[in-house]
């Protein structure tokens, strides 16, 4: 039988679209999430409305963990009988390490993967695959394929507007005088994923209708440096996230904004009400 030439895969943190379900050449490794003794496998056991809800129904704290090594070399067993070799793109080495047992995996299963750390999450995977599918279907060599994709870690601008503080401090991301002061003042924290692939604060707001302006502020900032295509990432928060599409369409009508939900390992940490706007040099 002969082999295809080349097999995507990624983590369950990646925007996983539709036309990427659809794709026969596109493989996804879920991570998990821990309730108390239960795990749960992302996207398969659990969907993020599911967690949501069960956030508010339990008292336990949720967890996330990455897939094992033994996870990765089943999958790239199975890929290897159809494919030649994979492109493996992980969200950031310095959030999980994720990208370490797939390393791993590979190396159990003997199969040659070409792995890049995307230092992002979300669509900072998802835009790179994209990307680099584009490049296959117009017939670029797989070489420079990959030459061209190990260019653009670092390249996407991005701006998250954290939607619950209690989910934030649950998760250990922030302390108990923080969650105290935030809480107490309202403050709508705004974090990022910065060039090097770790995660920072970058602005505090006291208001909701301030926080979505500073998103808009960013992305009508990104347009006149030359951006014409960004992406919205919410958590379950829909009507919110067409709003803020909307306001931003005001101000920019030449744009092109796309809408899709984070995974339910990222809400784990983000909480319902996050909203993210994101978009590559």
């Amino acid at each position: 039988m002969t082999k295809k030439p080349l097999a995507w895969i990624v983590d369950s943190t990646a925007y996983i679209s539709k036309e990427l379900i659809l794709h026969p050449d596109f493989f996804s490794v879920p991570l998990n999430i821990h309730f108390g003794e239960k795990q749960f496998v992302d996207g398969i056991d659990l969907t993020p409305t599911q967690l949501y809800q069960k956030i508010k129904d339990t008292d336990d704290v949720p967890k996330t963990s990455q897939p094992s090594p033994g996870d990765f070399a089943e999958l790239f067993k199975k890929v290897g009988e159809q494919y030649e070799q994979a492109i493996a793109i992980h969200l950031s080495g310095k959030l999980s390490g994720t990208l370490a047992a797939s390393k791993a995996g590979a190396e159990i299963a003997d199969f040659p993967v070409t792995f890049i750390d995307s230092l992002s999450l979300s669509y900072g995977i998802t835009g790179m695959i994209e990307r680099g599918m584009e490049m296959q279907d117009s017939g670029v060599p797989i070489p420079e394929i990959i030459a061209q994709l190990e260019k653009m870690p670092g390249t996407m601008h991005n701006y998250i507007l954290i939607g619950k503080l209690d989910q934030l401090y649950k998760g250990g991301r922030m302390s108990g005088v923080q969650f105290f002061i935030g809480s107490l003042l309202k403050i709508k924290p705004i974090v990022q994923i910065t060039n090097e692939g770790g995660l920072q604060a970058i602005e505090k707001v006291r208001s909701e209708k301030k926080a979505l302006q500073y998103l808009i502020d960013k992305v009508v900032e990104g347009h006149h440096a030359g951006r014409r295509k960004i992406r919205i990432m919410h958590g379950n928060v829909m009507d919110q996230a067409n709003h803020l599409k909307n306001l931003i369409l005001e101000q920019v009508p030449d744009l092109e904004v796309e809408i899709g939900d984070i995974s339910s390992v990222l809400a784990v940490h983000g909480g319902e009400g996050t909203l993210a706007v994101l978009w590559f040099d």
